[in-house]
């Protein structure tokens, strides 16, 4: 699934010329927190956010985050954004972009790696869409859990292939059997962190409930 398959497309925008007011009726009209900001041209500007309107004169916080280690440039720009009524004054200028092509996992690190909450998407230069945190919650909602998987020696293979694959959150591999649809996990372990993942993964494949024999280190058998 890429961008182009979750993405709002053609979304509300907003000019720099625009008013500080607009650009907050827009959003809470629309129920965003943020507004495309594009030029006469059709060219993305900056996006402007609930975040960039939280230090306003007119709410009583143009003074409310003061830091004492910015330049006299610094705090000459957090004047103008706390007071102007110009969304080109206020907007957030360095924006994330992504293109129509751009895979989920890739978006989502985006999104974490950056701490924002949307992403515009571009074709060439123009903005066509725009990906939000909400939009990658509804691939989640609409996923379905694996179909079981029958038989003991392919629920056995089904475990120990996705062990194999969480290996590097694993500082060993348990061995497994299953006997009469029972499945079996014994061996030595880490923390209790490791032995849950190592419990998603088995009941990823037979359901909840297994036969626990796994130990931490210094600590006895871990029982779910």
């Amino acid at each position: 699934m890429n961008a182009k398959d979750l993405m709002t497309a053609v979304p509300t925008t907003v000019s720099p010329e625009h008013s500080v007011w607009h650009a907050a009726q827009i959003m809470l009209s629309e129920h965003v927190s943020g507004v495309p900001v594009l030029t006469d041209d059709g060219v993305l500007a900056g996006i402007v956010t609930e975040g960039d309107l939280l230090r306003r004169a007119e709410i009583g916080t143009a003074e409310a985050f003061p830091d004492l280690s910015q330049d006299a440039d610094a705090v000459a720009r957090a004047y103008v954004k706390s007071r102007s009524w110009k969304v080109g004054d206020v907007m957030t200028t360095n924006v994330i972009t992504i293109d129509e092509n751009t895979a989920v996992h890739e978006m989502a690190a985006l999104i974490h790696q950056h701490g924002i909450k949307r992403l515009p998407v571009m074709r060439k230069e123009r903005l066509v869409g725009i990906v939000s945190r909400a939009d990658l919650l509804k691939v989640i909602a609409t996923g379905k859990p694996d179909a079981e998987i029958r038989g003991d020696e392919a629920v056995r293979r089904a475990i120990v292939a996705r062990l194999a694959e969480a290996a590097s959150a694993l500082s060993a591999q348990p061995v497994v059997t299953v006997e009469r649809g029972i499945v079996h996990v014994a061996g030595d372990i880490r923390s209790q962190d490791e032995h849950d993942a190592i419990r998603m993964i088995v009941e990823s494949v037979s359901g909840p409930g297994f036969k626990d024999d796994l130990r931490i280190s210094g600590k006895g058998p871990v029982r779910i």
